[in-house]
């Protein structure tokens, strides 16, 4: 790489700390439309009736919908368009149900720049609550 590549390398423009975010209200056609692409028919997810009788008492979210806002952010705006999901490590804390607005955050917490490679913490929450709470690693390539 010349000097001059090096002056404009993306790469450049990210250091630790920084902070993106997205939320998304959870609907009842979102649960159905997550289930149809993931084949995930889970009756937890779908039937009214079933969820009714488990701990939760009524029908909860996929909880990987919830965390796939996370590539959401990574791929539209930190790091941006053209980036590689490498890596994610998911713990589910709390239920998201039909009707909660998920917050979903990813914070910089390491970059190397010479690997190119992000680790980002990866967490989600409802109501200030953290439902969902990880870390994921990023890579970029140069043309990007």
């Amino acid at each position: 790489m010349n000097n001059m590549e090096k002056a404009i390398d993306i790469i450049d423009n990210f250091e630790v700390g920084m902070i993106e975010t997205y939320s998304q209200t959870i609907t009842d056609a979102d649960i159905k439309a997550f289930s149809g692409i993931s084949g995930d028919k889970n009756p937890v997810h779908m039937s009214d009736d079933f969820a009714s009788g488990t701990k939760f008492k009524k029908r909860i979210a996929h909880g990987l919908m919830s965390a796939s806002f996370f590539s959401a952010l990574f791929g539209m705006r930190l790091p941006g368009p053209g980036c590689v999901y490498l890596s994610q490590n998911l713990k589910f804390l709390k239920p998201v149900y039909i009707g909660d607005t998920v917050n979903a955050k990813v914070t910089l917490i390491k970059l190397n720049k010479r690997s190119r490679r992000f680790t980002f913490e990866t967490n989600c929450y409802v109501d200030g609550d953290i439902v969902i709470t990880g870390e994921a690693e990023i890579f970029l390539p140069k043309n990007c």
